[in-house]
């Protein structure tokens, strides 16, 4: 059976929207791995055809889970009593049984590979349209050279959405990578515009400093004119920041001859208070060393995230129930909150949202 799971009473999960589940390379043909996305164990593998697939970790004949089994040609085997399963969850053969019972099965989730990545729908499958999942081309894109990475970060999903949305905190967090002049930060204005299905945020710092990653990469001299642009979807984010040098129509249009960085985040409940972030990073220079600069740098950064989010949490476990205070800055950040709230009150009402 497919799933048909809907939202929770009190959950603090949407469930009708496609989610990163993971790399497509992390599966192999003939692998299968254990992944747990919005409380619900899961196994995921790849037939030796090349197919992917995501189920129910959990046999339906003595409950053991199936990621501990083996993945045998287009169907996994349970490790316990040897029932095999298709990608579609239902039973396909039993040892020495040659009638299988109908109830056989297993809960099986739409899962779809494309751009590198693989998606997956938690919520009814009814309403999982695969031409729904956001194109990501820079992952195919020969211009541009990317890598990705997947960090299980100790924090409640929703603090990551808060992190990527606003981006001043950058010259508290990591000054000694991407970040820059705290005034500068502060003082630039941020734009955040509601679109149909997201929010975007605009942020513009001509004349300024580069940060050290952006010299590493580019070799900027002098000042460079710099920018931030942030598209919530849910659930994933989308980050385009970078520099030319100043004056040279970086604001007009033509960002070719200047450092392009790249950032794809996905953001996946893995619980309550745990989340999967699958991340990667791509840039328009692709000389030498410089995509693995970026990337090595990028990822120092996002461990100095990782690291606060993981804090902002264990404060946040004492006194769950303590409101928050809202600056300037947060003006990105407080409407994607807002925006998620709307897909969680459409979700209970089973309706759509209206922008």
């Amino acid at each position: 059976m497919s799933a048909q799971s809907g939202p929770r009473v009190g959950s603090s999960f949407l469930y009708d929207v496609w989610y990163v589940a993971g790399w497509g390379h992390e599966l192999q043909p003939g692998c299968r791995t254990s992944r747990t996305i919005l409380g619900q164990p899961l196994v995921l593998f790849r037939t030796e055809r090349g197919d992917v697939s995501a189920l129910e970790d959990r046999c339906c004949h003595r409950a053991m889970p199936l990621s501990e089994g083996t993945v045998v040609g287009e169907s996994i085997r349970c490790p316990y009593h040897g029932l095999e399963f298709g990608t579609n969850g239902a039973c396909v053969h039993i040892p020495a049984q040659d009638k299988i019972p109908s109830t056989a099965r297993v809960r099986h989730f739409p899962l779809v590979e494309k751009d590198a990545l693989l998606w997956i729908w938690m919520g009814d499958a009814n309403k999982a349209d695969i031409a729904t999942i956001p194109d990501h081309p820079y992952h195919r894109d020969p211009a541009w050279a990317w890598r990705s990475a997947h960090y299980d970060v100790q924090g409640n999903w929703q603090l990551l959405v808060d992190n990527l949305m606003d981006l001043s905190h950058l010259p508290y967090i990591h000054p000694l990578t991407i970040g820059g002049d705290p005034e500068l930060h502060f003082k630039t204005p941020t734009i955040s515009t509601r679109l149909p299905n997201g929010v975007r945020v605009e942020r513009k710092m001509p004349s300024s400093v580069p940060p050290p990653t952006y010299v590493a990469a580019a070799g900027f001299k002098g000042l460079v004119d710099r920018w931030q642009e942030i598209e919530f979807q849910p659930v994933f984010i989308r980050i385009h920041t970078g520099a030319c040098d100043e004056g040279t129509g970086a604001y007009d249009g033509d960002r070719s001859h200047g450092l392009s960085m790249l950032g794809f985040h996905g953001i996946t409940p893995e619980t309550e208070t745990t989340t999967h972030y699958f991340w990667s990073m791509a840039t328009n220079i692709i000389r030498d060393d410089i995509p693995d600069l970026v990337f090595e740098q990028t990822a120092r950064t996002f461990k100095e995230d990782q690291a606060v989010l993981e804090m902002q949490q264990r404060r946040i476990a004492l006194e769950p129930g303590r409101q928050l205070v809202d600056i300037a800055s947060d003006v990105g950040g407080r409407q994607t909150r807002q925006f998620i709230q709307r897909l969680f009150r459409a979700e209970q009402e089973g309706e759509a949202v209206v922008a």
